[in-house]
């Protein structure tokens, strides 16, 4: 089967294992005229283990805005593109949205290559799956901006499924913990490599026994009881902040403040979180503000006089 010209392909590829790639992914990966990779070193493990020779360019966080016109100019030629994440199913918490975006606006054909996913992988591994559930990313990076995150969302009527690095999971549980209570939970990671491990339980004795943790994780909870739904009256609940708006302008703090923290300047930052997300300068600005590095007594390091 032949492939579409001027097609851009959304691969996903595996989460772990290198077997849980799909037939068509891999005809797909062999045969589009390039690969955009979120990390061109680690797509190289994948494409060596069956034998694809397609180029590879990278497109990541950093260089979307630069390079995403290049990549559309090849597909109106007619060429074809596979995206794809070093993870996983691209756009998830990856980049790649500015990309899809723009392909759309310009009435280029945009075709999904499912495949592995490490929120399903959780979900349904986790025995707290139900008819819906709602992805809430990573948490915020600053503590106050999570502590407000994980109060929206402990009155969700569905199960909700978050990402979060090694280095802050101890501090996100503990924060869940607060908002929730000991609520049941399931906590993953290295899923479906040699290593995988899932601890099911109260979010209390999870965390206890989380000892050293490494990988990335993905963790499901399970959804409010409805009593604790109907707790915070009327009045109050309108007061709690929008799970969807309050996410996204804490997602995008943190990344900015994330990169700060990696010592990119503030600029640098703004740009490489107004092309991850596909937002205005504007907007991506607004978070640069928020995102003040912190002290070390954790009050708000003192802004830099002049700059940007």
């Amino acid at each position: 089967m032949l492939l579409n010209p001027g097609t851009l392909y959304v691969v996903a590829t595996p989460i772990g294992n290198l077997e849980d790639v799909t037939y068509r992914a891999v005809r797909v990966l062999g045969g589009v005229d390039l690969i955009a990779a979120e990390d061109t070193r680690h797509a190289a493990k994948l494409l060596a283990r069956y034998e694809v020779k397609t180029p590879r360019t990278s497109l990541h966080e950093h260089n979307e805005a630069e390079k995403t016109g290049r990549l559309l100019a090849r597909l109106a030629r007619g060429e074809t593109i596979a995206l794809v994440s070093d993870a996983g199913t691209p756009l998830v918490s990856d980049p790649g949205a500015r990309l899809v975006r723009a392909a759309r606006e310009r009435g280029l054909r945009v075709e999904a290559v499912p495949g592995p996913s490490a929120v399903l992988a959780a979900l349904v591994s986790s025995g707290l799956a139900a008819a819906s559930f709602t992805f809430a990313g990573f948490p915020p990076f600053r503590s106050h901006a999570r502590t407000r995150w994980f109060a929206a969302l402990a009155r969700e009527p569905r199960p909700f499924v978050f990402f979060e690095a090694p280095h802050r999971i101890d501090a996100s549980l503990r924060d869940l913990e607060a908002a929730a209570g000991e609520r049941t939970i399931a906590v993953c990671r290295e899923l479906t490599k040699l290593h995988e491990q899932s601890l099911v339980g109260a979010v209390g004795d999870v965390r206890a026994r989380l000892t050293k943790p490494r990988g990335e994780f993905t963790v499901v909870v399970e959804a409010a009881p409805e009593v604790e739904r109907e707790r915070v009256p009327t009045a109050e609940r309108a007061a709690v902040p929008d799970p969807a708006g309050e996410q996204a302008a804490a997602t995008l703090t943190d990344e900015v403040g994330r990169l700060l923290e990696q010592g990119v300047s503030r600029t640098a930052a703004v740009r490489a979180v107004a092309a991850r997300f596909g937002v205005s300068r504007r907007e991506a600005y607004q978070a640069g503000l928020r995102a003040e590095p912190q002290g070390g007594d954790g009050t708000a390091a003192e802004a830099p006089r002049g700059g940007n």
